[in-house]
């Protein structure tokens, strides 16, 4: 049995074909899936009974509700999903402007289904694995360790599957696992959400975050035309090392020579993400050291607080050291005419119910 729910109009094509349907039966299932986000194949309605009935021998659509949904005190909501042989996946909605009030805990979707918010910008969080590989030593996800990728559909379900969908207007690959390790599977969704056949967004509402897997990067930049967030956090090499095992794979120099054969000063953005450590990272002489790094590229360096969590043995940087970094990137990062470097400060959302930056844990509460 295949799920539609991920699948592309061209393999949509191919699936038709297989099942001997004329070729614009693939559109149909396309706007089935996409547009009217049907979650069982008896809905597609211009489809005959017939081949409604063949189509379900072979597929079906993996559509599955959150189990729990956690509401912070700012408003931001983790999801809980069933994935992968009884493991969780978790999805963080982050709204901009809320106006209305918030059940502090929700365990059915028919409670879930009354949640209205009134929005003017509305991020969704997602996870693309159950745990990741990559290790990162300041991560609770990637101290869990790695129980398997999701599929495209696994993925679109955390969109499609929320009561907040309508008002979504923006995604990043930013929760559980690493984009560049299942790329396929991103690809597709990509796709999906971009595609005059899907949902036609734009492009440019689309963030996907890696850690810097160089082969995956250099496909997803010449496939795609979504945004991209490299995990930088450190530039001296041997100190990112300590803190990120994937550097002695792939230097972040080799990830950056990539990034330097590309062009990022029209419409998509290239931004690295950097964790600010209390006396690891956050002195003005690692904000020079990133400034020369990022020579001759157009790019955002976004700050973020770290959020501690049990076991780890790093620490918040201050305030002040913050205000003092991202200063001294706004003032020094536009050395000369090939390099233009904006520095913002992201804003903890979430951190109340551990749906902050590098907290995801997608364990049953």
């Amino acid at each position: 049995m295949v799920n539609l729910l991920g699948m592309t109009l061209a393999q949509l094509q191919e699936l038709c074909a297989d099942l001997g349907f004329p070729r614009f039966r693939a559109k149909q299932l396309c706007d089935w899936l996409y547009k009217q986000r049907v979650d069982n194949i008896d809905a597609m309605t211009n489809l005959s009974l017939a081949n409604r009935e063949q189509l379900k021998s072979v597929a079906y659509i993996g559509r599955e509700f959150p189990v729990n949904c956690q509401v912070s005190k700012d408003g931001t909501k983790k999801y809980l999903f069933p994935v992968l042989d009884g493991h969780y996946i978790e999805t963080v909605f982050i709204p901009e402007n809320k106006t209305s009030d918030l059940i502090s805990q929700i365990h059915q979707p028919s409670d879930l289904s009354r949640q209205t918010t009134d929005l003017s910008r509305a991020t969704l969080c997602i996870s693309c694995q159950v745990g990741c590989k990559m290790g990162c030593r300041f991560c609770v996800t990637g101290q869990q360790g790695y129980h398997g990728s999701l599929s495209a559909g696994d993925i679109l379900n955390q969109l499609f599957s929320i009561p907040e969908f309508e008002q979504l207007t923006n995604v990043v690959f930013m929760g559980m696992g690493e984009p560049m390790d299942n790329l396929d599977a991103v690809l597709a969704v990509c796709s999906v959400l971009t595609a005059e056949w899907g949902l036609g967004w734009s492009p440019k509402r689309i963030t996907v975050s890696s850690v810097g897997i160089v082969p995956g990067l250099k496909r997803f930049i010449e496939e795609c035309q979504c945004h991209l967030a490299i995990s930088l956090h450190n530039p001296v090499p041997q100190e990112r090392l300590a803190i990120m095992p994937v550097q002695k794979a792939f230097p972040l120099n080799d990830v950056l020579a990539l990034l330097r054969q590309y062009d990022w000063s029209g419409q998509r953005r290239l931004s690295f993400e950097y964790t600010m450590f209390r006396g690891l990272n956050d002195d003005l002489a690692h904000a020079a050291h990133l400034i020369e790094v990022l020579r001759g590229l157009d790019c955002r360096v976004n700050l973020i607080r770290f959020h501690s969590s049990p076991g780890t043995p790093y620490r918040t940087s201050t305030p002040s050291a913050i205000k003092a970094f991202q200063d001294y990137l706004n003032r020094k990062g536009t050395p000369d005419s090939r390099t233009r470097i904006v520095c913002t400060l992201r804003a903890s959302r979430g951190e109340d119910i551990d749906a902050a930056c590098g907290l995801l844990a997608g364990k049953e509460s």
